[in-house]
């Protein structure tokens, strides 16, 4: 029987195999906006946040360096689909809310995101699907803690 470290690598070829697939079936939704991966992925974050998040929030919650996230957003900004805000708690850190155009074209890439993933899971189980992301879940919060906690017992020695 596989141990858990053998499972988590298997885990991590299937994700990797998953998301080559995805990349590919999700690709005419970026291109048609002009948008690269990362930053339909950044303006996916900015949207999305409950409240108005930096870049280097971004980039520590997507595991990227600040420096990446900081292009993708510049890029994002320059297109007029996030604008910057003064940030009380930073100085130099600014928060990052989208604009109108940015959330039309979010609002937009969603809905013909759906239609894509509507052909992607034909045949698949809703359940199957819905207990896979409470495991991935699960699964990236426990390690996302054990790297805190390994990070925290490094610092200490």
């Amino acid at each position: 029987m596989m141990d858990r470290s053998r499972h988590l690598i298997a885990l991590i070829d299937e994700l990797a195999r998953t998301r080559g697939r995805t990349v590919a079936a999700f690709r005419e939704i970026r291109e048609r906006h002009g948008l690269s991966e990362l930053e339909m992925v950044v303006l996916s974050a900015v949207t999305g946040a409950a409240h108005p998040p930096t870049v280097p929030q971004i980039g520590r919650s997507l595991g990227h360096p600040r420096q990446v996230i900081q292009r993708a957003a510049d890029t994002l900004a320059d297109r007029g689909l996030v604008a910057s805000r003064e940030n009380a708690d930073h100085k130099r850190a600014k928060l990052l809310v989208p604009t109108s155009a940015g959330q039309a074209l979010k609002a937009e890439a969603d809905a013909r995101g759906l239609a894509v993933a509507a052909k992607l899971t034909e045949g698949l189980d809703e359940a199957l699907i819905a207990r896979t992301v409470a495991g991935l879940r699960a699964i990236r919060e426990a390690i996302e803690g054990n790297i805190r906690n390994n990070t925290a017992a490094e610092s200490v020695t």
